[in-house]
């Protein structure tokens, strides 16, 4: 498999440095009828990367062969069994590069899905490891290794507690992100208890801004005492004073579950703002696990945005004012 790549690196190296090869493949590529596509280069630090070399060195398969045999450029040509390998690690590396660009998102849910989604990968893997269209060595090799590799770090994903926790808080999951029985008693075991333990807060912070809003405008208006309400209103502070916090939880738990799935396309956060209502501990509950990212793709993000706003000639910003600017760069793009 590496002697392929490394042709591969080679061709796309001339192509970049040779600007006579750079624009015979242009031309040829106007010639054929096909799209104007640059080669790309991989980078050890960018995942797909070298999914997305080998994935446009294909599409420009023609173009490249006619413009290297040409231009007589000091590289290697691929054979016919290595540009095979090549289109077949491209399907073999597909679905990763799908996984990977879903759970690097930063604006949506990602945490929750991780188990759901490798396994997916798992099982794509396995069914194409099994099928009879993948004739080279060196794919099949490389299959054996990812399959081998997926069993080795994915067999107790459903163990691990934030996976499992925010699979299980997802409106959209719920108990069909395992396979378990045993993983989502726990998870489940789990976010009860930290559910118990947990206080809600009896007011949303948007219904506390709006009784402070009215409080700066008028003084609160405290109720009279009545003989008639006494009863009543001392039967129902002891109901409220007898209240069990850890059963509350289990009847949440248990309405939660009940609940039909949400569609999967839809957005978990804004379902759970709608019920904060109804499940106020497992509200609580949830907002520190559904926040979880499932990668460090953001944060990577935020550097890179912050290497933009801090230059040679904006080389003197404050600590604070860079902190403002990253902020809002990242929440109002």
């Amino acid at each position: 498999m590496k002697p392929t790549v490394d042709k591969v690196k080679a061709a796309v190296e001339y192509f970049h440095m040779s600007t006579v090869g750079a624009e015979k493949l242009k031309s040829t590529q106007r010639q054929m009828g096909m799209p104007e596509l640059r080669p790309e280069q991989d980078c050890p630090t960018r995942w797909n990367s070298t999914f997305y070399m080998l994935k446009r060195f294909l599409e420009s398969k023609d173009a490249i062969i006619s413009t290297l045999a040409i231009v007589s450029a000091p590289v290697d040509p691929l054979t016919q069994e290595e540009w095979e390998v090549v289109e077949e690690v491209c399907r073999v590396l597909e679905p990763f590069e799908q996984v990977t660009v879903e759970i690097s998102g930063e604006s949506y849910v990602t945490a929750s899905k991780m188990i759901l989604l490798c396994k997916g990968l798992q099982r794509i893997t396995a069914n194409r490891q099994r099928e009879a269209n993948v004739t080279t060595g060196q794919v099949i090799e490389l299959m054996d290794t990812l399959c081998s590799s997926m069993d080795r770090k994915f067999h107790k994903m459903e163990y691990n507690h934030v996976l499992s926790e925010t699979a299980a808080l997802d409106p959209r999951f719920k108990k069909l992100a395992f396979s378990d029985a045993r993983a989502i008693d726990e998870a489940l075991q789990r976010i009860t208890s930290a559910a118990g333990r947990d206080s809600p807060s009896s007011q949303t912070p948007g219904q506390q801004e709006a009784e402070g809003a009215e409080g700066a405008e008028a003084p609160a208006v405290v109720p009279q005492t009545s003989a008639v309400w006494m009863l009543f209103d001392e039967k129902a502070t002891g109901n409220a004073a007898r209240r069990n916090p850890s059963a509350d939880a289990i009847m949440e738990v248990r309405s939660y579950l009940e609940e039909p799935l949400l569609q999967r396309s839809a957005d978990p956060l804004s379902w759970w703002k709608n019920k904060a209502s109804i499940y106020p501990r497992l509200t609580k509950v949830m907002t520190g696990r559904l926040c979880i990212v499932a990668t460090s793709v953001p944060s990577e993000r935020v550097f890179s945005k912050t290497g933009q706003i801090i230059t040679e000639r904006r080389n003197r910003i404050s600590p604070s004012k860079v902190r403002q600017l990253a902020f809002l760069n990242a929440n109002l793009s």
